[in-house]
C-alpha cells in the first residue's frame, strides 16, 4: 500500500506496531463505493482539521470589570477633554458686543444673576461657560476670587472676551466718579454737595462733627452710599491728624489734636494763600502764647450762623460785642468747636507754623496780607491798604460811569455814580459797607467795592450809619434787624463813618 491509500508506514519503520490507519479522504475496504455515482462523490472528513492557534479561556470577571472600566475612563477623559478645550476656546474668544458699553452691576447679584445680565446685554455668547469658568477660578486661585465679582459701573470695550470680562469684574475696574470738597467748607454745607450728587444714594441722618471731615477731591463708584462716602472721610482725617500730630513743633500752646484742628479751621477762613498759611498761623499761636484774643471774624460769623458758612452781609458792631461761644472778640483762647474743615495745608501749618514776632495783620490789596508786630507798624500797614482802596473805588466809580453813559438802566437807581442815596426818614450820607474797608459817604461811597479773593475781614460798622443801608440789606438777605443796629440819630450828623477793625487791631481788654 502506498501512502496516498492512508497508510502509514512511518509508524511501522519505527517499530510501533499498529494497525493501518485510513485518511479522511480515502474510503476503507469496508465502504467500497457501491455504485459508480458514488465513486465520483467527494470523501468527507471523519473529523475537523485542527488549527495552528490555541482557543481563547475566557476572562476572569473581576479583569473583564476592570478592562471594560479603563475602556469607558479614556472614552471619558477624551470627552471632557474636548468639552474644556471647546470651553476654553469660547472663554477666550472675542465677545459678540459691536461697540463698547456700558454695564451696571447691582449690589447683591449673585454668579448665575450676573451671567445672566452678561448674556442679557450681549455681552457674552454663553453664561454657562462663564460660570464654570468662575467655579474654577474660585478653586483654583481662592485668593483672587475672594471677594468675587464686584458690583459697580463698568466699560466693556468692543469684542471684549469672557476672559476679559472676568478680570474686570473680579479686579472692580469700575467707572469712578468724583466729588470735590474745598478746604474751608463746614460740615453742612459739605453734606449739600454730598446730597446734590446723582451718584451717590442713601440719606445722611445727621452732620458730622465740624473738622471732623478731610477736605479732598474723592473718587467712588455709582451707587455708593453718602454714609460710606462720609466715612472714609472721617478715617481720612484722623489718620492724617494722627500722622502729622507726632511731627509737630515743640512748645506749642496746643495740647491735642482736637485744639490743632480748631485752629487750623481759623487759620483755614482767614487765607486762602497757601504761602501765608504759615504766617498767619504764627500771628495766632504768637497771641495765643502771649495770652492776647484771637480776635478772628470768621469766628463771629460761625457764631451767627453756624455750620450754614455763610453770613452773606457784613459784621455788625453789636455782633461783635456780643459774647458768644464762638466770638473770639470776647472769649479768651480758642472757640470750643472747629468753625471750618480745614485742609491738609492749613493743619500742617498750625502744627509747624512761621517762626516770627507777628501779631497783626491786614490785606494788602493783592489778594494777600501785611504782617506787623507791633501796633504803630499796623496802623501803617492800614492806611497802605486805605490808599488801595481809595484807588480800587474810583477806578470802579470811573467804570461804571462809562457803563451808565453807554446804558443808564445798566445800574439800579439808587446806585448810579454821582447820586447819594437818601431814605425820605433820614437826611444822612449814605454808607458802602465793603468787608475790611472804611468806606462812607460821597458818589465814591455809593460804589460796591470788590475785595481780593481771600480777604475775611468783615466791615465793622458802628450804630450811627446803619440807617439806609442796613435796611438795604436786612430787605435783601430776608433779616429784620434789631431796633437798637438802626439809625435813630444818623439826621442829626452828616460825619459819621462805618468804623473799621481789620483783624486783628486791638489788644484784649
Amino acid at each position: 500500500m502506498s501512502g496516498r491509500d492512508g497508510f502509514d508506514w512511518g509508524r511501522r519503520k519505527h517499530g510501533q506496531h499498529t494497525e493501518p490507519t485510513f485518511g479522511s479522504s480515502h474510503r476503507g475496504f469496508s465502504a467500497l463505493p457501491r455504485s459508480p455515482a458514488e465513486a465520483l462523490e467527494p470523501a468527507r472528513a471523519t473529523h475537523m482539521p485542527r488549527s495552528g492557534r490555541r482557543s481563547r479561556k475566557p476572562l476572569h470577571p473581576i479583569f473583564a470589570f476592570l478592562s471594560g472600566g479603563l475602556t469607558l475612563l479614556l472614552v471619558g477623559f477624551i470627552a471632557v477633554g474636548g468639552v474644556i478645550y471647546f470651553a476654553k476656546f469660547q472663554y477666550d474668544r472675542a465677545g459678540p458686543l459691536d461697540h463698547s458699553t456700558i454695564l451696571v452691576i447691582p449690589k447683591g447679584e449673585s454668579i448665575n444673576d450676573i451671567a445672566a445680565r452678561l448674556e442679557r446685554e450681549g455681552v457674552i455668547r454663553d453664561r454657562r461657560i462663564f460660570v464654570g469658568a468662575v467655579r474654577y477660578f474660585q478653586f483654583k486661585s481662592p485668593d483672587r476670587m475672594k471677594s468675587g465679582l464686584k458690583a459697580g459701573e463698568y466699560e466693556i470695550k468692543k469684542s471684549a472676551s469672557m476672559r476679559v470680562v472676568l478680570d474686570t469684574l473680579t479686579q472692580g475696574r469700575a467707572i469712578l466718579h468724583k466729588v470735590s470738597l474745598p478746604e474751608g467748607l463746614t460740615s453742612g454745607q459739605m453734606v449739600q454737595r454730598l446730597l446734590a450728587h446723582p451718584q451717590l444714594t442713601g440719606e445722611i441722618s445727621e452732620i458730622p462733627p465740624e473738622g471732623s471731615l478731610l477736605p479732598d477731591t474723592y473718587k467712588f463708584t455709582r451707587g455708593m452710599s453718602r454714609a460710606d462716602l462720609i466715612a472714609r472721610m472721617k478715617s481720612e482725617q484722623a489718620k492724617f491728624i494722627d500722622r502729622i500730630w507726632k511731627t509737630r513743633a515743640p512748645d506749642l500752646p496746643i495740647k491735642s489734636p482736637e485744639e490743632a484742628i480748631i485752629l487750623a479751621s481759623i487759620v483755614e477762613k482767614e487765607t486762602g494763600r497757601a504761602d501765608e498759611r504759615g504766617l498767619v498761623a504764627g500771628v495766632f499761636i504768637n497771641r495765643l502764647n502771649r495770652g492776647m484774643r484771637l480776635q478772628s471774624d470768621p469766628t463771629i460769623i460761625y457764631g451767627i450762623v453756624g455750620t450754614k458758612g455763610s453770613l452773606g452781609r457784613p459784621i455788625y458792631r453789636s455782633e461783635i460785642q456780643k459774647k458768644t461761644p464762638y466770638n473770639t472778640y470776647q472769649i479768651d483762647g480758642l472757640p470750643p468747636t472747629a468753625i471750618a474743615n480745614p485742609g491738609r495745608a492749613a493743619l500742617e501749618a498750625v502744627l509747624n507754623p512761621e517762626k516770627t514776632n507777628y501779631i497783626y495783620f491786614v490785606a494788602d490789596g493783592t489778594g494777600g496780607h501785611a504782617f506787623a508786630e507791633s501796633l504803630n507798624q499796623h496802623r501803617k500797614n492800614v492806611q497802605n491798604w486805605r490808599k488801595i482802596e481809595k484807588q480800587i473805588r474810583a477806578d470802579q466809580a470811573r467804570q461804571k460811569s462809562e457803563k451808565a453813559t453807554q446804558d443808564p438802566q445798566l445800574l439800579p437807581q439808587d446806585t448810579q455814580p454821582g447820586q447819594t442815596n437818601t431814605d425820605s426818614n433820614d437826611n444822612s450820607q449814605s454808607s458802602t459797607i465793603i468787608p475790611g474797608l472804611n468806606i462812607a459817604g460821597g458818589v465814591a461811597g455809593n460804589v460796591p467795592l470788590q475785595v481780593p479773593n481771600g480777604q475775611q475781614n468783615g466791615l465793622v460798622v458802628s450804630n450811627q450809619n446803619l440807617a439806609a443801608v442796613e435796611t438795604r440789606s436786612g430787605q435783601a438777605n430776608g433779616n429784620s434787624q434789631s431796633q437798637d443796629d438802626r439809625l435813630t440819630t444818623a439826621a442829626n450828623s452828616r460825619s459819621t463813618q462805618a468804623v473799621d477793625i481789620p483783624l486783628p487791631i486791638r489788644r484784649p481788654n
